[in-house]
């Protein structure tokens, strides 16, 4: 079975294939070029290593946020495109495929990565052994020090596992201090997420639980800056 995993998510971007269970590419965004340029050569690269033509996916996972909003779209947009052509779709979380880089399933996981303006794009997450990992409220978009005191209140004193693309985001801020007295790390995690978005595609696929593509949405967690600037013409001048 041919997967591709795509993470367009922000500028670290990734695309990924595997190829009977075993991962054979990851090709990573590693330039400034738009998304809706380099993302179909990158498929096609990434593609060719595993011997496949993108009429040959069975499976397409997506990473659906959280992230920009430019970034998320560009990604959904296009499995979308392709999946009334191509294969069966799994949309994904990020933040979850960062958490499920720790493999064990046991115990609370922080995942987080830059958000910009001063914020992390934050969830937490439980490893339940055989049941899997559970998202222990929805993620979010805080400020950093607001995020560590957050999974402190949540987990009630048990022990945390940190993993994040910004380290220095999470062990520049106050509270993290307290977290180091007790003993707890900061995993940085590794990029080219596509990889895991993939795997966790296919996961999700032996248990059946597909996504439809004409439902398939993004989860921006944040409002885009039209919102937030938006103002009603008719309060202009006012």
């Amino acid at each position: 079975m041919i997967t591709l995993g795509i993470d367009t998510c922000e500028a670290r971007g990734s695309v990924a294939v595997r190829k009977d269970a075993v991962l054979v590419s990851v090709q990573k965004h590693e330039s400034a070029e738009d998304y809706s340029s380099w993302l179909l050569p990158a498929v096609e690269r990434g593609l060719a290593t595993a011997g496949a033509r993108l009429r040959d996916v069975q499976l397409l996972a997506v990473a659906c946020g959280p992230g920009s909003f430019t970034g998320v779209r560009v990604g959904l947009t296009t499995v979308k495109a392709w999946a009334e052509l191509f294969g069966k779709v799994v949309g994904v979380s990020r933040l979850e495929v960062m958490a499920r880089q720790l493999r064990d399933a046991t115990g609370f996981v922080a995942a987080s990565f830059d958000a910009q303006r001063g914020q992390v794009f934050g969830g937490l997450y439980k490893g339940e052994g055989e049941r899997g990992w559970s998202l222990v409220e929805d993620e979010m978009v805080i400020a950093p020090d607001e995020f560590v005191r957050w999974v402190a209140e949540k987990t009630r004193g048990d022990i945390v596992r940190w993993i994040t693309l910004d380290a220095e985001l999470i062990a520049g801020v106050p509270s993290w201090k307290e977290r180091v007295e007790r003993g707890e790390t900061l995993i940085r995690c590794a990029d080219g997420l596509a990889a895991g978005v993939a795997e966790l595609g296919e996961e999700r696929a032996r248990m059946g639980k597909f996504t439809d593509p004409l439902v398939l949405d993004a989860n921006y967690v944040r409002r885009s800056d039209a919102e937030i600037f938006w103002k009603d013409p008719a309060s202009h001048g006012k």
